[in-house]
């Protein structure tokens, strides 16, 4: 184990002093407290009102702009009948227009839905299902997402949102204009009165995530949650001067939540990309000045892979803030580009675990933060569960020993260690351990492996279950499997997830057993997925088999075909790779193999 402590971390008397400082705060937005979403920007509107709070592509939004063009959201919707506890979807892509939209809702007490722009047809329809909204703001870009949908739930009101950036907006039947409605409405702050009865414990967000199995599912995430996700942050030495480069999607809790609370919460800025870029990366940062930003650890892998660029290393970045950074893209990250403070984190939407390494500390996730209670639970892989004495409690794993994390779940006023489930009780409930170690406790699963080291630095090892994690996503195999089985032939199928040399996570590949008489149409089969499921959960590596070994279940077996992975020489079946240029899967040969191994070749 590396302990290689950066220069550039703060001491730990600094670390609790910011921490102080934010505990006034803090309480006043706990689960019984009144200041939530919208007093934070109204707060910020009034000490940084000219100030920029967006920088986008050529655009700068100050403060009052962003907070104008809210408040008029927020008129219309108390003019639609929108109120407290109303689900109201928004599908969008990266622009400043996105931060308005929901925040106008949240100084009503109306809670979003954050919709993933990647997603398609069933999976998209499924979300507006789990959510339960009857209105979509949706954003001109995307109406070609929306039109994926076959038969969109009904009842459904659209209302459009133009992009400026756009030479011309597509139309879209049957939906209404958004900026045409709230032309001419009032910019001024609604009453605070509208939500005088909105406490931090109400919903501010539904974020969507894959969790274990099955479809995504709508994680509630409260005003309470959103206040604290900038702590990292502030923690990390953040104030009103910095410029916070975000190219990740608002969607996501990384970038919808940590960076739009933290710029929020500090009174600096947010420079916002559409889409990550690692081509263009650099030259990003150094337009808008940038002085910190927002990662996953694929982002990070990307741009070392580029070749070397003029910009890697003119900038002002002090600090980089996120999760899943692996140890060996680290230090090489680090040194090559110069970004001396690297912030790791631990969390997930619907988890009740927070961690932070501010110390530096080389491929740690961090410690937990005060008032947060977790434990590692051995767990047998073989098994796929977690370990158990002859009495059924789950056994606590010592230093060094990897086992599935698990968060206290707390009760009663303290945010620390709040779980808020999903939107479906059945699904919330399979998150929830009871009886664990003691009778009567409760802890959240968090489906991951981690390890801790004996001064109590905590490691990231893997996910447990059929989930796999790529490009900084949860893979659901059961979501994949179902996509390749509805395509023409598709007779039985398996996903998995293989490693890959220099990947971050594992990378999809599926079994295949094709109808009788069907061969596979690698043209095909690489549209119709493309159709329906987003990139990174398109499977890397097709397996042909001519019969296969069934579960009781009727199920193929995986363990295995896991173990083997997409070596040819381990098996006697064919071997396909998803080739992104060519718009196809084709049989991998000794050439290609020798790309991906060397890192050439990436998915």
């Amino acid at each position: 184990m590396e302990r290689d402590i950066a220069g550039g971390s703060p001491s730990r008397l600094t670390v609790a002093g910011r921490f102080l400082r934010l505990l006034p705060e803090l309480v006043r937005s706990g689960p019984t407290g009144r200041f939530t979403a919208g007093d934070l920007l109204e707060h910020a509107v009034e000490r940084r009102g000219d100030a920029p709070l967006v920088l986008f592509e050529d655009r700068q939004c100050s403060y009052a702009q962003v907070n104008a063009l809210a408040n008029r959201v927020a008129h219309w919707a108390l003019g639609q009948g929108i109120g407290r506890g109303t689900v109201v979807g928004l599908l969008m892509e990266n622009r400043p227009e996105y931060l308005a939209m929901w925040l106008g809702l949240a100084k009503i007490g109306a809670v979003t839905a954050l919709l993933n722009t990647h997603l398609r047809a069933e999976a998209l329809s499924h979300s507006l299902q789990a959510a339960g909204c009857d209105r979509v703001l949706l954003g001109a870009e995307c109406i070609g997402t929306w039109q994926s949908l076959e038969h969109a739930p009904a009842g459904i009101a659209v209302f459009t949102v133009d992009d400026p950036a756009a030479q011309q907006q597509a139309g879209l039947p049957g939906a209404q204009s958004l900026d045409a409605q709230i032309a001419a409405l009032r910019s001024d702050n609604p009453p605070r009165s509208v939500r005088a009865d909105l406490r931090g414990a109400d919903p501010l967000f539904y974020i969507y995530t894959s969790g274990t199995t099955g479809l995504p599912k709508a994680a509630r995430l409260s005003h309470t949650r959103f206040m604290g996700g900038g702590i990292y942050a502030t923690l990390a030495g953040m104030h009103s001067r910095d410029v916070l480069y975000c190219p990740l999607p608002l969607y996501h809790t990384s970038g919808g939540v940590m960076c739009v609370n933290a710029v929020l919460r500090n009174g600096a800025t947010l420079a916002l990309s559409r889409h990550f870029s690692a081509r263009h990366f650099w030259e990003e940062v150094a337009r808008h000045d940038a002085t910190a930003f927002q990662y996953i650890g694929e982002l990070c892998r990307y741009l070392v892979n580029q070749p070397p660029q003029p910009l890697e290393q003119r900038h002002r970045l002090r600090f980089a803030i996120g999760n899943g950074l692996r140890p060996d893209v680290w230090k090489t990250f680090r040194e090559r580009f110069g970004v001396n403070q690297i912030v790791e984190f631990y969390g997930a939407t619907e988890s009740n675990v927070a961690m932070l390494n501010l110390a530096g500390r080389t491929g740690a996730v961090g410690k937990p933060f005060p008032g947060i209670k977790v434990a590692l639970a051995r767990f047998d892989t073989g098994l796929g569960d977690l370990v158990r004495s002859a009495d059924g409690r789950c056994q606590p794993c010592g230093p060094g020993e990897p086992g599935e994390l698990l968060g206290r779940i707390a009760e009663g006023r303290s945010a620390a260690g709040r779980f808020e489930g999903y939107t479906s009780r059945e699904a919330t409930e399979q998150k929830i351990l009871r009886d664990v170690f003691e009778a009567g406790d409760a802890w959240f699963r968090t489906g991951d492996l981690l390890y801790r080291d004996d001064e109590g630095f905590y490691y990231f090892v893997d996910r447990v279950g059929d989930t796999f994690r790529w490009k900084g996503e949860n893979v659901s195999t059961q979501e994949v499997a179902e996509a390749v089985m509805a395509q023409p032939g598709v007779h039985l199928c398996a996903v998995y997830g293989v490693e890959v040399p220099g990947g971050d996570g594992r990378v999809g590949m599926a079994a295949l057993v094709m109808e009788p008489q069907t061969r596979l149409d690698g043209e095909a089969l690489f549209h119709g997925l493309a159709e329906v499921l987003p990139s990174y959960a398109r499977p890397a590596f097709l397996r042909l088999q001519q019969s296969a070994e069934l579960t009781g279940t009727l199920k193929l077996r995986k363990v295995e075909l896991q173990k083997q992975g997409y070596d040819p020489a381990a098996t006697e079946d064919v071997i396909l790779f998803r080739d992104d240029a060519r718009h196809l899967y084709r049989p991998l040969d000794a050439e290609t193999r020798s790309r991906i191994a060397s890192g050439e070749l990436h998915f």
